[in-house]
């Protein structure tokens, strides 16, 4: 298997800390933006694209700070997921920080491929 890189990314978002928790937290809240379609059960978290099921465990949540998935599935198995709300209260400003893996030559299509979905995940807030 080609070694995992792991990697940050931070987009701001117009939005309060509490509203951005529910849409990274929640089945409903991650179909909106993350995956076509999203399943819980207990907290075991299934992620659907087009066709192709991942799955992870969520390992930790402190709201409305940060939420931390362990991937289970065979490819991912072991690496997190971890997706922190910061806020600025001065200046209400609210950002998502995320940090995740790829393999060196998938690197630059998997930060465009986050950056494609946290443009859905804003277009929450501009609806």
């Amino acid at each position: 298997m080609t070694p995992l890189n792991r990697f940050t990314l931070e987009f701001p978002i117009k939005a309060s800390p509490k509203l951005i928790y529910t849409l990274i937290s929640t089945a409903e809240g991650l179909a909106r933006w993350f995956a076509d379609k999203v399943t819980v059960d207990d907290n075991h978290f299934h992620f659907y694209w087009e066709g192709s099921e991942q799955s992870a465990k969520l390992i930790e949540s402190k709201e409305p700070e940060m939420v931390r998935f362990e991937w289970t599935d065979d490819f991912h198995e072991g690496f997190i997921l971890e997706m922190k709300i910061t806020h600025e209260p001065v200046s209400g400003e609210s950002a998502l920080i995320i940090s995740d893996y790829a393999e060196s030559s998938d690197m630059e299509f998997t930060q465009m491929w986050w950056t494609t979905q946290l443009g859905r995940l804003q277009r929450n807030f501009n609806s």
